[in-house]
């Protein structure tokens, strides 16, 4: 008679621990995903500067064609000296267009050199990577605060110069420092030359622009270059944003000495700063950067899983990061960290209290754990004191509680 003998079936293989090669791996697309700006920026320059390059070609041969034809033929030394004229000015132009190739070429260098570094993220030292990228977003940090000096500095020292947009936030740094001295020359100037990728992200920056230097006219009384201005660069904007338009108009009748709050704030100096604050986020949006600071980001990403309502009672330990004035005005637009159980810290050991470790309560009410009060009882002849109150107490009198 046969019989089936039944046999254990063979356990499933222990899946085999992450590499250091995935942990690399994933190390990068993380790095891609948080900081996609290293390589858009350097991108975004290069575009503008073969962009602007197009331009500057087209608009120097078609006026070298446009007066070819117009040579005179009536005299040959005149057309002579006109072509020479024509010679000097396309010799202008192969110097503007080597030029222009040479920042080409820099823009291309530095987005090498930061898909070189991505590429490490997967091959590369772990401790040097962190380090430098550590190194990186204190720049950026620094540029956005108006450090220009230390960001250089920094950047050369560590050697980061082609993986940090120092040339770019320089920049920006001539259109800001223009408003801040209220001229908006710079700034219109910025917005022509990227009127195409403005108007695409709908941006108003160049409509406030134009508002801002005829409130300017209306500030000094010259109605009628005013109203001249309004018709040449207002009036085309009617049609998108006319009830700005007819409010900023009546500046004319209104005047700067007006009491009256919604014309009063278009002539403050606020106005200014507001720009500001617009060219800054127009800037940020062109060349696909974070509006807040990296540091800021990352900082808050870890203050999220710290940040309890404990907190904001300001009896925060010495030892919470949120103890800080500094970190708690970054933690103050984030949510509550999401605790799905209890957490308790010994305020004697530091340690955390659980089922290993529990939690004694004293008869005052005040909770330690039975680490702390177990040590504290083996040097007092079974006396514990309460580091808060100073009540003594005998070890027995300790009631263990229960974490829910």
């Amino acid at each position: 008679m046969d019989m089936a003998i039944d046999t254990p079936s063979p356990a499933p293989p222990t899946p085999p621990a992450p590499s250091a090669a995935a942990g690399r791996q994933t190390r990068a697309a993380e790095a891609v995903r948080l900081e996609h700006q290293l390589v858009r920026v350097p991108l975004e320059s290069l575009r503008a500067t073969v962009r602007s390059n197009h331009r500057l070609a087209e608009k120097e041969i078609a006026a070298v064609l446009s007066s070819a034809s117009a040579a005179p033929a009536e005299s040959s030394a005149a057309a002579v000296d006109h072509l020479t004229s024509l010679v000097s000015r396309l010799h202008g132009l192969k110097r503007k267009m080597e030029e222009g190739a040479r920042a080409e070429e820099l823009q291309v260098q530095r987005c090498r050199a930061r898909l070189d570094r991505l590429a490490t993220a997967s091959t590369g030292d772990d401790a040097e990577w962190e380090d430098m990228r550590l190194k990186r977003i204190l720049v950026d940090y620094m540029l956005r605060m108006s450090y220009y000096n230390s960001a250089t500095k920094l950047a050369e020292t560590s050697g980061i110069q082609d993986l940090v947009d120092i040339d770019v936030f320089l920049d920006a740094k001539r259109v800001i420092d223009s408003l801040q001295n209220n001229e908006v020359s710079p700034a219109l100037a910025w917005c022509a030359e990227n009127k195409s990728r403005l108007k695409k992200s709908k941006s108003k920056l160049e409509f406030l622009l134009r508002l801002q230097e005829f409130v300017e006219f209306v500030k000094v009384k010259n109605f009628i270059q005013a109203i001249a201005y309004a018709r040449k660069h207002l009036a085309p904007w009617g049609s998108v944003h006319m009830k700005e338009l007819q409010r900023v108009t009546a500046t004319l009748v209104f005047r700067s000495n007006t009491n009256c709050t919604p014309y009063k704030i278009l002539f403050e100096q606020d106005r200014w700063d507001y720009l500001v604050d617009i060219f800054k986020q127009d800037f940020c949006k062109l060349y696909g950067m974070t509006l807040e600071p990296l540091l800021n980001i990352y900082l808050q990403a870890g203050l999220t899983a710290l940040k309890t309502p404990f907190c904001s009672e300001g009896s925060c330990p010495k030892e919470d990061p949120l103890s800080l004035e500094g970190f708690r005005k970054l933690a103050e637009p984030l949510p509550f960290s999401k605790q799905h159980h209890s957490k308790l810290v010994c305020y004697i050991t530091k340690e955390l209290m659980d089922t290993e470790n529990p939690p004694q309560v004293l008869p005052n009410g005040y909770v330690y754990s039975e680490k702390a009060l177990q040590e504290m009882s083996k040097k007092n002849d079974g006396k514990i004191t309460c580091p808060r109150t100073g009540d003594v107490y005998d070890v027995s009198e300790c009631v263990r509680a229960f974490i829910s």
